[in-house]
Order: C-alpha cells, then sequence, then structure tokens
C-alpha cells in the first residue's frame, strides 16, 4: 500500500487519467478521489456546497475554485492513508489552497498524451444511452457500425465528444494547465510518463511506484 504517499493525476480530457488511476488503486490499494464523484455526491446528497454548485454543472462551466476547494478539503481531511487525487487542482490557485490547507503532496503525475491522438480517440466514442455501454471505432467498434452489440439499437455521441467540442475543450485544457504545471515542477514534484495509450503509459506509472512501495497484491502481471 502506498501509505502516505499523496498525489494528483494530471492529463487532459481522454488521456486516460481514469485507466491509470484504477490500476494504481487496484495494484497498490491507495485511495482515489475523483474531483467528479466528489461534486456527483453533493449533488446527490443535496448539501449546502451541492446545492451552490448544481448552476455551474447543469449549465456546463467550472464549478468556482472557492466551491471546489471547499469540498476537496473536507473530503481529504481526516484521510491518513495515501490517497490519489484526480481531475484537481485545475488552476494553480487551487493548487495553492491545496497546499495549505492540507500540506504538499509528493508527487504530480502528468500523462502526456499527443492531443491529436486524444482528438481522434474521443471523437470515435460512441454509447449506447440505456446501458451506458461505450464503444470506440479506433479500438473497440462494434459489430455492426453504429449499432450497440447487445440490443442492436442506435448508438450515440455525446455533445462534447463531437470533433469540434472535443477540439474547444482540448484547447481551454492546453491554455490553463501550464500553471498547474509549472506549480508542481517549480516544487519538484511533476513526474511525466508520454506515450499514446494507457498500455504504453502505464509500465512507466508502474515503476516510479515501484520505487516508493511494493505493490499491495502479488500479482506480477501490470
Amino acid at each position: 500500500m502506498l501509505r502516505n504517499f499523496r498525489a494528483v493525476i494530471v492529463g487532459a480530457p481522454g488521456s486516460g487519467k481514469g485507466t491509470i488511476s484504477s490500476r494504481i488503486v487496484r495494484k497498490f490499494d491507495v485511495k482515489h478521489v475523483s474531483s467528479g464523484d466528489v461534486i456527483r455526491r453533493h449533488l446527490m446528497k443535496g448539501t449546502p456546497l451541492g446545492l451552490a454548485t448544481k448552476k455551474y454543472v447543469e449549465s456546463g462551466r467550472l464549478v468556482p475554485d472557492d466551491m471546489m476547494v471547499e469540498m476537496i478539503v473536507q473530503e481529504l481531511k481526516g484521510t491518513p492513508e495515501g490517497w490519489l487525487l484526480d481531475g484537481f487542482p485545475r488552476t494553480a490557485p487551487q493548487a495553492k489552497v491545496l497546499e495549505s490547507e492540507i500540506g504538499p503532496v509528493d508527487a504530480a503525475i502528468n500523462l502526456v498524451v499527443p492531443l491529436e491522438v486524444i482528438e481522434r480517440r474521443i471523437a470515435g466514442r460512441w454509447i449506447h444511452p440505456a446501458s451506458g455501454r461505450v464503444y470506440n471505432t479506433s479500438y473497440n467498434p462494434p459489430r455492426l457500425p453504429g449499432r450497440d452489440d447487445v440490443t442492436g439499437e442506435p448508438l450515440v455521441q455525446r455533445e462534447d465528444d463531437i470533433p469540434e467540442a472535443v477540439r474547444h475543450r482540448l484547447i481551454v485544457y492546453s491554455k490553463t494547465v501550464g500553471p498547474v504545471l509549472d506549480f508542481f515542477k517549480e516544487r519538484g514534484l511533476l513526474e511525466e510518463f508520454a506515450g499514446e495509450t494507457s498500455d504504453e503509459i502505464w509500465p512507466q506509472v508502474y515503476r516510479y511506484l515501484m520505487l516508493k512501495v511494493s505493490p499491495v497484491t502479488q500479482d506480477v502481471r501490470l
């Protein structure tokens, strides 16, 4: 277990943060804290913070720094073991408050995937709305183009997965991530792992974490 090892994972939408995070959790038994999950939990419970953020979430806008920070700080305080923070911080001010309220992290894991690869990957993603099954024309295509394998019903593409929307999201990310990376780089905490797929990046991340602690499982497979 990564005891007392605190890290943030950074990467563009579609860079594989979810996949890499799930593998870290499985191999090292670290607590995964996703900012999106935290927001959804507050919304579902109808907490004061959840009610305050609802209008931002429903309109597709970023939750203001002060609200986001308060939710994350509440989540992390009182967590004695190690954790992996996913989706936060998104801005340098958020990173500074995280440091002052919780303390310094041990590493910022940055997934470096070419933007054109991400754009192609996300633009090829189609879903079956009723079940949530996800397909990708590049590496997990449906047996019949545009049709769900199980029901045969039409697949749809989410509005934010349309190529123009993907391009916009990546441009916004590129403009805002720099100061966050600089914040961690200045502190000697930035660890970057490059590749085009999660299978290519994961062994790099795994080897880095193995230098910190032995995995909790005895499974030698990555």
